[in-house]
């Protein structure tokens, strides 16, 4: 890169400044920037519109997302035609697949709403940056330019919708006036979808030329805030300077050389008197001395224009100071001076205070005013809900799988009743077990059992519980009452004393009801 060969200034400008320097460089080579840009847009603006035909909406979202791929051939003609080196049509057309190469992933993913796309797509594609050495060039030129490139991208955007509407204004606009008539914005909206598809692709078309005038303007002005930051970061104004400046003197060199050479003092013939210090009075037999002059610079620095002396008057806050009598002369009043010591920082907080009182005073008034004023929409659409007349408890069933559950049948002790009937009656001690887990379920854990409720919707119930012990004693209790009742098969002996535990165990020694 050969700074000396810049079409364009280079030196320092201001954010805007630099932004109006991006759009001269459009302009100055508008004619190869939109022609490009319409030769690469407008074809995939074309495929996607025949492919999506029913969703236009969706051709256009997606034509919208790929500006990031559009806006790399731009830029890689700006970058050569500020060193004079502007590439032809053609050439940039050849140059553009093999500029979407690096990170054009990342630049259509989590890249693509960036509102620095414009000045950060340099590093990219000029630099070459890509992973923390990115990152860290990232940090040092965002560190003043960031606002302006966000505020260009918010500014492009409002500035393609204007243009995409006033495209569209203008295309009804130039309507024949029978045409017009005919389209009455109420049958358009009310016209079947498929009927108008043509119509909303039209306008989506708008929207591409729109980009082929903006598209390079934005890039343009992204691409000058980066050389602008560049600039500035790395002094390319002063190594210009000095390079002029070797070119100047590389030919006047000779000449300055023989002009320094006759300016040399010829050799002392007498013996030289050694250097004084620079505070010795030299040239003492002259009229002017070394301190004589030296008293005159610094009376001279002591008058206008060097040095001003102006009295100040003005108010004293906080610990400034007294001011003397000759300051009170003039003409602060008094009582002005008065006030001012009143208000300083010990009387700022109670001040503060009463005035933060006030404005909570004041929305608290305020929102009170409103609920007030608008008690009747309240009632209506944000009241409470009016009470559902409370359903009848239906009764507990006293019976289930025709097992009496009433807790006053139980014995007290249910695992020491069942123990005593295994021997003799192992039926009615297995249905001793039952129907006291039945019981203890309807009347200690609410659930709801009907007389029509078979076994495995009562496990059911159970494992709403969240019970894990009750749900593994119930689950062996069923298994062996379902054999038992429909099998006739009686659990084993160490079975029997399992259940008549596992009893005790959820129930307590003594639990009947």
């Amino acid at each position: 890169m050969r700074l000396s060969d810049a079409t364009v200034a280079i030196r320092p400008r201001s954010t805007w400044e630099a932004m109006d320097l991006g759009v001269l460089m459009s302009q100055r080579h508008r004619r190869l920037l939109m022609t490009s840009w319409a030769l690469v847009t407008l074809p995939v603006f074309a495929l996607l519109s025949l492919s999506l035909w029913r969703s236009p909406s969706l051709a256009l979202f997606i034509f919208w997302w790929l500006k990031p791929a559009y806006e790399r051939l731009p830029l890689y003609i700006l970058s050569k035609a500020l060193f004079g080196e502007t590439p032809t049509l053609k050439q940039a057309l050849r140059e553009w697949p093999r500029l979407l190469k690096p990170q054009l992933l990342a630049s259509l993913t989590w890249r693509r709403l960036s509102l620095s796309r414009s000045f950060l797509l340099p590093v990219v594609q000029l630099e070459g940056l890509s992973g923390s050495a990115r990152q860290q060039r990232l940090r040092v030129l965002l560190q003043r330019n960031a606002g302006a490139a966000q505020w260009l991208t918010i500014i492009g955007v409002h500035l393609e919708t204007a243009l995409w509407i006033g495209l569209m204004v203008v295309f009804y606009l130039l309507l024949p006036q029978q045409v017009e008539t005919d389209w009455d914005w109420q049958s358009l909206i009310l016209a079947a979808d498929q009927d108008w598809l043509w119509l909303e692709h039209l306008t989506n078309a708008f929207y591409a030329l729109v980009l082929v005038a903006w598209g390079p303007v934005y890039v343009a002005c992204g691409f000058s805030l980066y050389l602008n930051r560049r600039t500035v970061l790395e002094a390319w104004d002063i190594e210009l300077a000095f390079r002029r400046l070797r070119q100047r003197l590389s030919s006047i060199a000779p000449i300055l050389l023989l002009a320094f050479a006759l300016q040399l003092p010829a050799p002392p013939t007498a013996r030289a008197e050694p250097a004084d210090a620079p505070e010795a009075p030299r040239l003492l037999h002259q009229p002017l001395t070394s301190q004589a002059s030296r008293d005159d610079i610094k009376a001279l620095l002591e008058q206008p224009p060097f040095k001003n002396p102006e009295t100040v008057t003005r108010y004293r806050f906080g610990d400034d100071p007294e001011p003397s009598e000759n300051a009170r002369e003039g003409g602060v009043p008094q009582w002005l001076e008065t006030l001012f010591d009143w208000l300083d920082g010990r009387h700022f907080d109670g001040l503060a205070q009463l005035i933060e009182v006030l404005l909570w005073g004041a929305l608290s008034a305020a929102l009170g005013w409103l609920i007030w004023r608008y008690r009747d929409w309240l009632q209506a659409f944000a009241g409470r809900r009016p009470k559902m007349p409370s359903r009848p408890q239906s009764p507990v069933p006293q019976q289930a799988f025709g097992l009496d559950l009433n807790q006053e049948t139980l014995p007290d002790d249910i695992a020491a009743s069942a123990e005593q009937l295994w021997a003799t009656q192992p039926r009615a001690a297995l249905g001793l077990l039952y129907r006291g887990l039945l019981s203890h379920l309807l009347h200690d854990f609410g659930l709801t059992l009907k007389p029509a409720d078979t076994e495995h919707q009562v496990l059911t119930q159970i494992e709403r519980l969240q019970r894990p012990d009750l749900l593994a004693f119930s689950r062996s209790l069923t298994g062996h009452w379902q054999n038992m009742a429909y099998g006739h098969r009686l659990p084993a002996t160490h079975l029997q004393q399992e259940l008549c535990d596992g009893w005790r165990t959820l129930f307590g020694p003594g639990a009947a009801r």
